[in-house]
């Protein structure tokens, strides 16, 4: 009964410093830990409450806290992405119209620049001058009516909507089912979207095939979709499967978790490709039929779930044993790829996949070719942003995030 009561203060005593934390329209509060990284964590004492935005100084050590300290985002389902020196905060409304609020930061805190009301989007990223925003449809329309993508331009300068229109969702994928966004990504002055397609559910009829929608910008006018079937789709679902290095060069990574069947619970991955990485050279829009990197083989049986992008042709990727994959699994070891020369390599020192509850999605790195910054969520309730050197391929244990679960790291200057 002692421990039941201690238990029950101590949960109301969180909830009442949480509820002191600065909402983004209430009063300015002094971060406990200033600094030009921002980090979103969702809190772990109160069930469906909304991120906060805190601030710390730096990634490799001390500590950072929620409880009376932080910014809180309106609304569950919170996804960033920073572009021209701002921090976007965007509400994922399940459907319904969802809140952006446009962050900068000054001495060390948080500084709201703008909030707007935006449609519910699948797949976003920064464009020239703006952040390009598209709301991907997941089933044929009705009564004939056209099935189209909603694509939307927010200007990074002004942090206010300047344009919006429609395209046809079916066309790219040239075999009548939706080409659904697994995301979009500037890629010379052309927009790239790799897609998977659905016919029903998730489910796919051509499971071995990779397929990139290719768009003019700014007027979003579809001109072409570029193929290759010696991988399956590129991406994953709500996941960036491409990567744009220093020579304009584009790779792109399949994780081979292709499904069909009838139902969800009857869905089962049919694809026969292999996880692998391919190559669309600069100024091109074909795959290089020249490269291919067969990322299970020199992996040694892994397939690659998720990567960041760290700079000279290497990425920190996720990765997990062919035998587990699945749709919706991300994984739990580290490697440091190097997509110039085929290389992949482990990373050490990180967390114990055992020990691991879910790694943050949105990492980030200074793109200077060697560092990567990760978070890990841990079974114990733990929270740490790990430090991995793609020199040594070693991660050592850095900033500890108390209160809550990390969903982004970003930063601004």
């Amino acid at each position: 009964m002692k421990t039941t009561i201690t238990r029950t203060l101590l949960a109301l005593a969180f909830v009442g410093v949480l509820s002191s934390c600065q909402k983004k329209s209430d009063r300015e509060v002094i971060p406990e830990n200033p600094g030009n990284y921002i980090i979103a964590v969702s809190p772990t004492a109160i069930a469906s409450k909304a991120d906060y935005l805190v601030t710390a100084s730096s990634l490799e050590n001390g500590a950072v806290s929620i409880v009376g300290n932080g910014v809180e985002q309106d609304g569950l389902y919170r996804y960033y992405v920073t572009a021209k020196n701002k921090f976007f905060s965007m509400l994922y409304g399940q459907g319904s119209p969802g809140a952006v609020t446009v962050y900068g930061v000054a001495d060390g805190k948080l500084k709201k620049l703008n909030d707007f009301t935006s449609a519910t989007v699948q797949a976003f990223a920064p464009v020239n001058d703006d952040i390009l925003m598209v709301k991907v449809p997941r089933r044929l329309a009705a009564d004939g009516t056209p099935t189209v993508y909603e694509w939307y331009r927010v200007s990074a300068e002004t942090n206010a909507e300047v344009a919006k229109g429609t395209t046809d969702a079916i066309i790219p994928s040239g075999n009548g089912e939706i080409a659904h966004f697994s995301w979009i990504k500037q890629v010379g002055n052309k927009v790239f979207a790799p897609y998977f397609g659905i016919y029903a559910n998730f489910f796919t009829r051509y499971p071995n095939e990779a397929g990139i929608a290719v768009f003019s910008y700014p007027d979003m006018k579809y001109e072409k979709t570029i193929k290759d079937t010696r991988t399956s789709f590129i991406g994953r679902y709500f996941t960036d499967g491409l990567g744009v290095v220093e020579n304009g060069d584009c790779y792109a990574f399949s994780s081979s978790v292709a499904m069909d069947g009838l139902t969800s619970a009857e869905g089962k991955l049919t694809s026969t490709r292999p996880s692998a990485i391919t190559r669309i050279k600069s100024g091109t829009t074909e795959f290089d039929q020249t490269y291919f990197f067969n990322f299970e083989e020199v992996s040694k049986g892994y397939v690659i779930t998720n990567w960041l992008n760290i700079g000279s042709g290497k990425f920190i990727a996720n990765m997990e044993p062919v035998a587990t994959k699945g749709a919706y699994v991300v994984g739990k070891r580290l490697a440091v790829v190097d997509v110039v020369a085929k290389t992949v390599t482990p990373v050490t020192g990180f967390a114990d996949p055992a020990t691991i509850s879910s790694i943050t999605t949105t990492n980030y790195s200074p793109l200077d070719g060697k560092t990567g910054y990760i978070g890990v969520n841990l079974l114990d309730g733990s929270t740490y942003v790990y430090k991995v050197d793609a020199l040594t391929s070693v991660a050592t244990r850095g900033l500890k995030v108390e209160g809550g679960l990390i969903t982004a790291i970003q930063h601004l200057k």
